[in-house]
């Protein structure tokens, strides 16, 4: 019996397709990336983003089959992001994936994407990290999780407002950075100084546990102007020493992110902390969590660069899973923004 699903991933601003076997190995894997498309607006434009999802996602899809060398006919199932995510975006995906469950008459299953991000930092572990702390950081999800098991997540905390991947992107934009905004302000911190500036830290109300980028975002915007909210922020070639506010304002997000985490581990009494979405590729993220958990004995995974982003690999191991579990759905499978 064949354990080859197909995975697919519209959510956003990706369109991805992918097999993998047995929930592990990937065979192979297809992302086309809108980032040059929204960039002149300097974020996700949702008409947009669906519009390009409809226009690619069948060369996609062949190309995947192709790259994999199977027939439709290979596949055990096919599995579908159809939440949470861009409604116009996720119903590209769950219309494809239904319209190919229906003229192949293969098993249909629904994938959370949030959980398929978590599921993305276990594929290449030789051993079970649960139970573990999940923190999924990207361009639209700041939040953590108790994840007890590849389908079992219970939310911990969130962001109150934007997520940290949206804030990269807004500080980027002051800056007159490139779109996305982690990159561009990554590549300009290495040449100034985190400590440069103090930027302020989002501590929760009684010692809890929680997120907020919005006051460091507007903290970065007066300090640009020069202290007064109501002065004109200035062009980015006569903002002084542009590369120590990239830096700095790195560090205080990379610092919430590794210091919340980590107090959420050691509230649970756990050693094992999965991290996982777009903002994982950061590498200051990635020294900063080596630093802090060794001395704590605490274990912090990553996907690869490749599946900290959206991509249908994760979709479909987590696809195996479910259909492993008998939760397989029907062509009722509808699409949630939620």
């Amino acid at each position: 019996m064949s354990n080859l699903i197909l995975g697919i991933e519209s959510s956003c601003d990706e369109t991805a397709a992918a097999v993998v076997e047995s929930g592990r190995r990937e065979v192979a894997s297809v992302v086309h990336s809108q980032i040059d498309e929204h960039a002149k607006w300097g974020g996700v434009v949702p008409e947009i983003a669906s519009r390009s999802h409809l226009e690619q996602i069948l060369p996609v899809l062949d190309r995947c089959l192709s790259e994999a060398q199977v027939e439709l006919t290979d596949l055990a199932g096919i599995a579908v992001t159809n939440r949470p995510g861009l409604i116009g975006s996720l119903l590209v995906g769950v219309g494809a994936a239904k319209g190919l469950a229906l003229a192949t008459d293969l098993p249909l299953v629904g994938v959370d994407h949030i959980k398929a991000h978590v599921y993305a930092a276990t594929m290449d572990l030789a051993h079970d990290p649960y139970p573990a702390i999940a923190l999924v950081v990207s361009g639209g999800h700041t939040a953590l999780y108790l994840a007890e098991g590849a389908l079992s997540m219970t939310p911990l905390a969130s962001t109150l407002d934007d997520a940290a991947g949206e804030a990269f992107d807004k500080v980027a934009h002051m800056l007159g950075l490139s779109y996305p905004g982690g990159p561009s302000i990554s590549k300009l911190a290495l040449e100034g100084d985190p400590k440069a500036i103090a930027f302020p830290r989002y501590r929760p109300k009684r010692g809890g546990l929680g997120f907020s980028f919005s006051g460091l975002k507007t903290a970065v915007l007066y300090h640009l102007r020069g202290g007064d909210a109501l002065a004109p922020t200035p062009a980015p070639e006569d903002i002084v020493e542009r590369a120590n506010v990239a830096a700095s304002f790195q560090e205080a997000v990379v610092d919430a992110l590794v210091k919340m985490t980590l107090k959420a581990a050691k509230e649970h009494n756990l050693t094992q902390v999965l991290v996982a979405g777009g903002v994982g590729c950061n590498q200051r993220l990635r020294e900063v969590f080596a630093q802090a958990s060794e001395p704590e004995g605490i274990h912090v995974h990553f996907p690869p660069p490749d599946r900290c982003t959206d991509n249908a690999v994760m979709i479909a191991g987590l696809g195996w899973q479910l259909f492993e579990t008998g939760q397989a759905g029907d062509l009722n499978l509808d699409a949630s923004p939620r």
